[in-house]
């Protein structure tokens, strides 16, 4: 059995362990400084021997008087003023000794016990990818469906801005007589589709900025690793988002009267989904790249002028100066656009007033916007492409960026 005793004094913490033995009473002695540092740790010694001799070879302390209290001698030689005057550090004096490298290679021998190996694992985690990500996509699909904050307040305002929308533009579809009226329906179709993407960006910021708090943890657990999480983060928004793109499609469809073909329909669906998708992903790509939901939230607008400014709604891609057309094809938004005007009306002879002249519909979106019915196969792909590069880049920064502060 051992006994320990601790004593705090004034700049001192004293602890003696006293280890009973068959023939003697062995005493053992460590002693810290202020702030917790270790100035002494090993045997009193008989009458405290080894504690005088292991002070006084100490250049500048003064040796011990006859019969005087080893422990109040002790604690005197070693108090800060003493330290002070003579410009020694106790602490780093100790670390420097002999006994202090013995009582290491001490502690390393007694640590490791006899015939013992390294634990070793041959895998980091203890599942496989798959599993990883099974058990990853099941824990997201609970808490989605335990978000109604998120999920719940999202699909309202979808469902409300398809109402509202489809109210503001009743039955306008149809009604193309001039490049008025087309603009208008282009403005409806970029107005719905931006606000619902907008807001599905924002909103996804602070979700997965607690997720991915939770992630470091789980991942330092060796629980799952970044790819199986964000691929699960980004999987199981899917169903989610095609549910709204389903529910927005079939409201502002028919009450805006575009006109009605399973063709059109399909690719203005496709054309919505793939824009929820792209803003979504987008917004869980800032957050991967930035160390706070507050700076994500900054950067993301700068993301939102650009996207607006280069869609082709404000400045027609014919229009726009040489050296910026580049962005006008870098930004989602212009294709979102392409394909919705493009699918719906880019096959549209019916001739109308434009500017003064007579023109078929689909000769005035080739010429005015440069929007061509025979590239709607490669805006199709275009897309699809844009939700792909920024779940991959949110994937990618989740596995190579650590903000956290710990």
């Amino acid at each position: 059995m051992c006994y320990v005793h601790a004593e705090n004094i004034p700049n001192r913490h004293v602890i003696t362990a006293n280890l009973p033995d068959q023939e003697n009473l062995l005493k053992v002695l460590i002693l810290l400084k202020t702030g917790g540092h270790i100035i002494y740790s090993g045997p009193l010694g008989h009458h405290s021997s080894s504690v005088i001799k292991y002070f006084e070879d100490i250049s500048g302390v003064r040796t011990i008087r006859s019969n005087y209290n080893p422990a109040t001698w002790m604690l005197e030689v070693t108090s800060t003023t003493a330290e002070a005057e003579l410009a020694i550090d106790f602490a780093q004096v100790y670390k420097n000794s002999i006994l202090y490298q013995n009582n290491k290679a001490l502690v390393i021998s007694l640590s490791t016990p006899p015939n013992s190996k390294e634990l070793h694992f041959p895998t980091r985690f203890s599942q496989n990818g798959w599993g990883q990500f099974t058990s990853c996509l099941w824990k997201q699909h609970l808490s989605y469906w335990r978000s109604p904050s998120y999920n719940l307040m999202r699909s309202m305002y979808s469902l409300i801005t398809s109402l509202l929308f489809g109210i503001l533009f009743w039955n306008q579809g149809r009604k193309i007589n001039n490049q008025q009226s087309l603009f208008n329906v282009l403005g409806a179709m970029f107005a719905a589709a931006n606000f619902l993407g907008t807001n599905n960006s924002s909103s996804v910021l602070p979700y997965v900025s607690t997720e991915r708090s939770v992630l470091y943890r789980e991942k330092f657990a060796g629980m799952y690793g970044s790819w199986a999480y964000a691929l699960a983060q980004v999987t199981i928004e899917v169903p989610y988002l095609l549910a709204q793109a389903i529910a927005f499609a079939m409201i502002t469809y028919p009450m805006i009267g575009y006109y009605w073909s399973t063709y059109k329909f399909f690719w203005y669906l496709y054309v919505v989904f793939c824009t929820l998708l792209y803003f979504t992903y987008l917004g869980m790509m800032v957050v991967a790249i930035t160390p706070s939901y507050q700076m994500a939230a900054i950067l993301q607008s700068g993301f939102y002028i650009t996207f607006y400014l280069f869609s082709g709604f404000l400045i027609p891609q014919p229009q726009i100066p040489k050296w910026w057309v580049w962005m006008y094809h870098l930004a989602p938004t212009s294709w979102t656009l392409k394909g919705m005007l493009t699918s719906q009306y880019g096959d549209i002879h019916k001739e109308i007033t434009v500017f003064g002249e007579t023109k078929t519909v689909s000769a005035f979106l080739r010429d005015y916007f440069g929007y061509h019915h025979d590239q709607l196969p490669i805006v199709g792909v275009v897309l699809i492409i844009y939700p792909i590069v920024f779940a991959s880049v949110f994937a990618f920064c989740i596995e190579k960026l650590n903000f956290q502060k710990r």
